[in-house]
């Protein structure tokens, strides 16, 4: 049975892991016989939305371990122990925790850095030769992860596809249910909710997302 590492970055669409998109991940895993650990950095989030109202809560902070154990039903580690050897692949689900908590591309945009750990960790699988999967907002990371010329897709918006251009990445326009293979990375992008209209519909890109992150490992 191949085993992925999954990196999670909170509970909830605006301020961590999109939640859809990591279940559908988890699912899609176990479907084709595979298990997985989720794993977080143990760091406070960027800052705290209220999800029905869309803001931030001013005053409030939460921590991304914690959180992502929310999603992961406590079934979660701090990422500080994860061992790439452990792991046949990696998969990143998408949600705005992506690009505040795994990364600074929300506030940064194309001057972006990814969070010391999870770049450490991303770059240790990439070296041992395995596979990763970054669904949604993840793949913003993927010029920093990989270097110049890595090849991804976050869909068809413009302002983001720039910026991973002007960091240097080769942007593919993609559709939602497909994906973008860069074999010589051993990367697997989908847009999902960049453009998915329906759970359904995010579903059929994150299903191939595993499936070929599973054929590479």
């Amino acid at each position: 049975m191949k085993k992925v590492a999954l990196i999670l970055a909170g509970c909830g669409v605006y301020d961590g892991s999109e939640i859809y998109e990591s279940v559908l991940t988890m699912l899609s895993l176990e479907n084709h016989d595979a298990s997985y650990q989720c794993f977080a950095p143990d760091i406070d989030q960027l800052h705290v939305v209220n999800h029905l109202s869309g803001e931030v809560v001013e005053g409030e902070r939460r921590n991304v371990l914690v959180e992502s154990a929310r999603l992961a039903r406590g079934r979660v580690k701090n990422l500080s122990e994860a061992k790439v050897a452990d792991f046949d692949a990696l998969i990143v689900p998408g949600g705005f925790g992506v690009a505040k908590n795994l990364s600074d591309f929300a506030v940064k945009g194309a001057d972006m850095n990814v969070q010391p750990e999870v770049l450490s960790f991303i770059q240790a699988v990439h070296a041992a030769a395995k596979p990763v999967g970054l669904i949604c907002i993840a793949p913003t990371m993927a010029a920093k992860i990989f270097g110049p010329g890595v090849k991804c897709t976050i869909g068809s918006d413009a302002d983001t596809a720039a910026a991973i251009t002007a960091m240097g990445g080769s942007h593919q326009a993609c559709a939602v249910e497909e994906v973008c293979i860069d074999e010589g990375n051993k990367l697997v992008t989908t847009p999902a909710y960049m453009l998915a209209g329906s759970i359904a519909e995010a579903a059929r890109g994150i299903n191939r997302c595993v499936r070929e992150v599973l054929n590479m490992a």
